[in-house]
C-alpha cells in the first residue's frame, strides 16, 4: 500500500511539472500562422471550422456595437466589458496595434484562465512575466529619454514602446533582436504572447460554436491538438490529457461571461473573439514583414 502511494505521489509530480512546461509555452511553431485574406497563401483549418463565428465589423477606433452588447458582471474579477474596451483601444491608427491597451487585455485574460481553475492558472505565471518585461522596457525607454530633455537632449519622434510596430522597428535598429540566440528583447516576448493569443482565440471560437453537450475537456483538448501537440514532446502530450480530464464543466464559462445560456454568451463572444482575430492578424503581419516569426 505504501509503495503504491508512493509510485502515485511519483507520477502526480511528473504530471504536474510537465503541465507546467505545457501550460507556460503554449508554443506554436514560425511561420504556420497565415493570413486567410492573402490569396497567395493557403488558410491553416483551425481558421476554417464548419461553425466559423461570424465577422463583427472592426475599424481602426475598435469594434462596432460591442458597447451595446457587453455587459458589466459584478461580483468577479473577469469582466467581458473591461476585456472589450481594452481589445478596441489597443486597435491603433494605420492597422497597428497600441501596446499599452495590449498588455491590459493580457491581464484581463489572466483573469478568465485562473477562473478556469489552478491547473490553467500555472499558465498565467509566463504571460505575467511576459508583461512585466515589455513594461520595464518601455519604462526604461522613458526613464532615457527623460533624462535627455533635461540634458538638452531632443526625444525621439515616437516612445519606441507605444505601439507593437515602433517597438520591433526600434529594437531592430538598436540591435537588441537576435536571429540566432535568445535575448530578452521585447519583440521576442512579444512573439510568444502573439502565438499564446491564438491559442486563446480558438478555445473561445469553441467554446461558442461546438454543441453544449461537448465538455470544456473536449475542447480544450481539441484547440491544443489542432494547435500545440504536433511540437510538443510525447509525456508533454501526456500530461495535458490528464488535464483535460479535469477541466471545469462548461457552466463555468458561462458564469465568467455572466450569461445562462451558450445563445446569449455567443454574441458578446462573437465580439471578442473577433477583436482578438484583428490584433493576431495585425501583429502577424508586423512580425511577418520582418522575418520575425522565428526568433530564438
Amino acid at each position: 500500500m505504501g509503495m503504491r502511494c508512493r509510485l502515485r505521489r511519483c507520477v502526480m509530480t511528473t504530471v504536474t511539472l510537465s503541465l507546467l512546461l505545457f501550460l507556460s509555452s503554449l508554443w506554436l511553431p514560425p511561420g504556420t500562422i497565415q493570413d486567410c485574406e492573402q490569396s497567395w497563401r493557403p488558410c491553416l483549418s483551425v481558421f476554417t471550422h464548419p461553425r466559423a463565428v461570424a465577422r463583427v465589423a472592426v475599424t481602426d477606433a475598435g469594434v462596432l456595437g460591442g458597447n451595446d452588447i457587453i455587459r458589466e458582471c459584478a461580483g468577479q474579477p473577469f469582466q467581458v466589458s473591461r476585456l472589450h474596451r481594452h481589445l478596441s483601444s489597443a486597435l491603433g491608427p494605420a492597422s497597428d496595434v497600441l501596446l499599452h491597451p495590449y498588455l491590459l487585455c493580457w491581464e484581463e485574460l489572466i483573469k478568465f484562465m485562473e477562473a478556469l481553475g489552478p491547473l490553467v492558472g500555472f499558465f498565467t505565471h509566463k504571460v505575467e512575466e511576459k508583461i512585466t518585461l515589455i513594461r520595464q522596457l518601455s519604462l526604461e525607454e522613458s526613464s532615457i529619454i527623460t533624462t535627455g530633455e533635461a540634458q538638452g537632449v531632443a526625444p525621439p519622434p515616437h516612445h519606441a514602446y507605444h505601439s507593437v510596430r515602433s517597438m520591433l522597428e526600434a529594437e531592430l535598429e538598436r540591435g537588441v533582436v537576435s536571429f540566432d540566440r535568445e535575448t530578452p528583447s521585447g519583440s521576442r516576448t512579444l512573439l510568444r504572447l502573439h502565438r499564446s493569443l491564438l491559442w486563446l482565440q480558438l478555445l473561445l471560437e469553441k467554446l461558442v460554436t461546438e454543441p453544449e453537450e461537448r465538455s470544456m475537456g473536449e475542447l480544450c483538448r481539441e484547440s491544443y491538438l489542432e494547435v500545440l501537440a504536433p511540437h510538443h514532446p510525447w509525456l508533454v502530450q501526456r500530461a495535458a490529457e490528464l488535464v483535460f480530464q479535469v477541466m471545469p464543466d462548461r457552466k463555468v464559462f458561462l458564469q465568467l461571461v455572466c450569461v445562462r445560456t451558450q445563445e446569449e454568451a455567443e454574441p458578446e463572444m462573437r465580439i471578442i473573439i473577433e477583436a482578438i482575430r484583428e490584433i493576431h492578424q495585425r501583429t502577424q503581419r508586423e512580425l511577418e514583414i520582418r522575418n520575425m516569426l522565428d526568433l530564438p
